[in-house]
């Protein structure tokens, strides 16, 4: 008997004891896993207040530099009111540069047939390479233009045979704009106004047209919904030249016409004409300064003249990228 009370009284003992032994690990354990969960919320507070207070990235400035590219085909290149192309068509195309100051540079090319016509050369381009500075002043109504300009034409020549100085010619420019409305004034500063030889009757090689000039008006104004319609005068002065008959080779310029930009390009029309004098006559020539035959070097004789002043309705489309 007393062998088997001291056996319940073991059992009961170490139940106890198991019992206390659980109660104190299972509240051990409780604590950690509070305190876990404390230190866990405590680490992630900041990061959700970082979130919900952390500024925007701030924009990217905007580059002060624009380039672009324009391509465009012409059913005959007019420039000035005259034909470069002997009435033909040209493809064309240039490059632009310009900065957010206000300078800017291009170079636009063309083909050509006036050179190769009068010189018997190959020259067949036209490169202009042209820069300067530009801004709007006052008010953004207002805008002025003051710049450079480099008609070259590879492999030109003087041909003094055919009264053809080099044709290679530099203006300077200055413009003044507001709004749709724009004037400008060039001048020559080469030793010769594309390839026109000085004197009384346009033949005399050792008198330049240095000093030629160029004033003009410009309209073009926006209609809505890709139309617009745009109007041109210009004056131009070639200094010291005459054509046979005492025909000033000075003249007036006119232009009409109207686009329509239907996103993938720019349609135009236009009616071009000038105040020229003179005959001229297919086979025989005349007496207008811009009844241009082709000239041949061999036998020093031009035939196929044109005139290349006269009336001209002009199509043309133009992309710019």
């Amino acid at each position: 008997m007393i062998y088997n009370t001291n056996k319940a009284g073991t059992t009961s003992a170490n139940h106890y004891l198991r019992f206390l032994l659980f109660n104190t690990m299972k509240a051990a354990l409780m604590k950690k896993l509070i305190l876990a969960s404390a230190v866990a919320a405590a680490l992630a507070a900041p990061t959700v207040v970082l979130a919900q207070t952390a500024p925007a990235a701030a924009a990217a400035p905007a580059s002060p530099h624009t380039f672009s590219a324009n391509v465009g085909v012409v059913s005959d290149y007019i420039f000035r009111g005259i034909s470069q192309t002997h009435g033909g068509p040209a493809i064309q195309g240039g490059v632009d540069y310009s900065h957010s100051s206000g300078l800017y540079a291009s170079a636009w090319a063309s083909n050509v047939s006036w050179v190769k016509d009068a010189q018997d050369t190959n020259a067949n381009v036209e490169i202009d390479v042209y820069g300067g500075f530009k801004n709007t002043f006052g008010s953004s109504d207002w805008n002025y233009d003051l710049g450079v300009i480099s008609y070259n034409y590879p492999g030109t020549k003087t041909v003094k045979a055919n009264n053809s100085a080099k044709s290679d010619t530099v203006e300077v420019y200055a413009g003044l704009g507001w709004k749709w409305l724009s004037a400008k004034y060039s001048y020559t500063t080469s030793s010769n106004f594309i390839s026109w030889y000085g004197g009384p009757t346009g033949t005399n090689t050792n008198v330049n047209t240095k000093g030629s000039d160029y004033l003009e008006l410009n309209a073009n104004y926006d209609l809505g919904s890709g139309w617009g319609i745009n109007g041109h005068i210009g004056s131009q002065k070639v200094k010291n030249y005459q054509a046979a008959g005492d025909t000033n080779a000075s003249y007036m310029d006119y232009k009409v016409g109207g686009t329509k930009d239907f996103g993938w390009g720019v349609l135009g029309l236009a009616v071009t004409w000038t105040d020229t004098k003179g005959t001229c006559n297919g086979g025989a020539g005349g007496t207008n300064a811009y009844c241009w035959g082709k000239y041949n070097a061999g036998s020093n004789t031009s035939n196929g003249f044109y005139n290349a002043a006269q009336t001209k309705g002009v199509l043309s489309f133009l992309k710019t990228f």
